[in-house]
């Protein structure tokens, strides 16, 4: 009988050469995957930037420069009677700061007087004002005349809305009401639609600032579009890039919506039930910040951020520059854009807002001055 056939010892598993050349080559592969997939998000979020637009610029003639405004005047709104509310001093975590240990602040300017100036307005004791730190804002006049005044703030870079209640005769606001819920993570704009009703945005899904990051770098569209009242707080739009400006139409029909990283405007109209659906998108070639409407014409204002890179890595040699759109009859097939002012960042950097009344045009920045035009 023959001997029996001695078996060759089996190698260790990952010890021989194949194996390990195998396992290098499996993690140089994933390497290079995730490169890719960073290298193309990359680019593909400077595109949403318009990282390398540059602007003509086109000049009004009659503007100057408002006095008292030098850290911002992130949004405005004017009521029918021709006074002007201005929200400044907006400070945000990777944004560029004036007066970084400065408050905001709530300016009011006349645009009835002739030669009209920004005042600041008196707060109610009680209201923390160190932390004051203002973003969008809107008013609303009640059935009695009493006009409210809805301001989103971020004290200590935490999301709030604050309303007001405006006192002419004492050039000041009585703080009636703070309000915070869990939907309202990272409030951006808002607009009023009631003494405590309005529609607000988020410009991101999450509140903390390294998830925010992540979102809008992997361009998750979860930014979204909430109705509060006292009684019910609903999601009412939502898959937007970075909800921002948002705004209401003359005839109370209609909400519009900017997406600040999409370049684009929705229009959505509005139900009994205070939901919302989507009508149409208006594309653009530009970063659109808030909206203002004009309520004789309904056309609407924009202020807008042609490279959005630039608002984020500032560099005082290079600043943002600044862009104003009027569009004309947005439910038409074709709606009229026109650049009404543009500016490389050498009068005006970052414009985020532009509000018109009687021929007078306001323009309001993110963080930088505000500018005065008769049209």
């Amino acid at each position: 009988m023959a001997p029996p056939t001695e078996l060759p010892a089996r190698p260790e598993r990952g010890s021989a050469p194949g194996f390990r050349a195998m396992g290098r080559l499996v993690a140089v592969g994933l390497l290079g995957i995730a490169l890719a997939l960073l290298g193309e998000r990359l680019l593909a979020l400077r595109n949403r930037l318009k990282a390398s637009r540059e602007v003509e610029s086109i000049d009004l003639p009659n503007c100057h420069l408002i006095k008292g405004i030098e850290a911002g005047s992130e949004d405005i709104d004017i009521l029918p009677n021709g006074l002007a509310f201005f929200s400044v001093g907006l400070k945000f975590p990777g944004l560029h700061s004036f007066a970084p240990d400065k408050p905001g602040g709530i300016l009011m300017m006349d645009l009835k007087e002739e030669k009209p100036r920004a005042r600041e307005l008196r707060i109610s004791r009680g209201f923390d004002l160190a932390s004051f730190n203002p973003h969008g804002i809107s008013t609303f006049i009640d059935n009695d005349d009493t006009v409210y005044l809805f301001v989103v703030n971020h004290p200590e870079f935490k999301n709030t809305v604050e309303i007001f209640k405006f006192e002419e005769a004492e050039n000041s606001l009585l703080h009636l009401k703070t309000v915070k819920h869990e939907l309202l993570p990272s409030v951006n704009d808002i607009t009023a639609v009631g003494p405590a009703h309005f529609y607000a945005t988020n410009d991101h899904y999450f509140s903390d600032p390294f998830l925010k990051y992540l979102e809008t770098y992997l361009n998750l569209h979860w930014a979204n579009v909430v109705y509060y009242s006292p009684n019910e707080v609903k999601v009412v739009a939502e898959g937007f890039d970075s909800a921002n400006g948002i705004n209401i139409s003359p005839d109370n029909k209609y909400i519009y919506v900017a997406d600040i990283l999409a370049h684009e405007i929705h229009v959505l109209e509005k139900h009994p039930n205070m939901n919302l659906t989507q009508l149409k998108v208006l594309e653009l070639d530009t970063l659109v910040d808030n909206l203002s409407i004009d309520p004789s014409s309904g056309d609407i204002w924009v202020g807008c951020h042609p490279n959005g890179q630039k608002l984020f890595v500032y560099d005082p040699n290079n600043p943002p520059s600044s862009e104003v759109l009027r569009i004309q009859n947005i439910l038409s097939e074709k709606p009229t854009v026109t650049t009404v002012y543009a500016n490389n960042g050498s009068v005006l950097q970052g414009s985020s807002v532009a509000s018109v009344y009687d021929g007078k045009l306001l323009i309001g920045t993110l963080y930088h001055r505000a500018l005065y035009c008769e049209l």
